[in-house]
């Protein structure tokens, strides 16, 4: 697209193999077919996008290149959430429609996740994860995915900040 040639690219290699981890991980079978994630596109949204939240909760306290790491990042997340929406037909004119609410929708996950991990809230995160990931639905595959957050939070607070943003960023094995 033209616009392309008019935007600025910050991403790196570090960046992109930083997303490229983060969406590998949010493919984890396990999460469609034993937590019951719904394997749509929209599930597939929700999981990156949950896997963002956890880095930039990681990295939410940094300055500097850290924070403009983080913004590289999202950048190149919401890049590849346009190009996705055009292969699938959506046309010229919905796709900074779609675009918005799925910003929209990234943002309340992001705060209300922050709000319950902040608190080391179980039951808040279930709430959470049951409104915007299961649509309601509640029981152990709310609970595995809540236990699955926590740890991967914890995970990522034990890495250095210079790892992630150098590009390295590992996430614990889903059970």
């Amino acid at each position: 697209m033209i616009l392309n040639l008019f935007r600025k690219n910050t991403a790196t290699k570090a960046v992109v193999a930083v997303y490229s981890a983060i969406v590998a991980q949010s493919r984890q079978p396990l999460f469609y077919a034993d937590w019951l994630v719904p394997d749509t596109v929209t599930g597939r949204f929700d999981m990156i996008s949950l896997h963002m939240a956890l880095l930039f909760r990681r990295l939410r306290s940094e300055t500097g290149p850290q924070k403009n790491f983080s913004q590289a990042v999202f950048d190149l997340f919401f890049r590849d959430m346009d190009r996705s929406l055009r292969e699938m037909g959506v046309g010229d004119l919905g796709v900074p429609k779609r675009i918005q609410k799925m910003g929209n929708i990234f943002f309340g996950l992001l705060a209300a996740l922050n709000e319950a991990m902040d608190r080391n809230d179980r039951a808040a995160l279930e709430t959470v994860l049951s409104r915007n990931i299961f649509d309601g639905s509640s029981g152990p595959h709310v609970t595995a995915l809540a236990d699955y957050l926590f740890a991967q939070d914890r995970a990522l607070v034990s890495r250095s900040a210079k790892e992630i943003t150098s590009g390295i960023i590992q996430f614990e094995v889903a059970r």
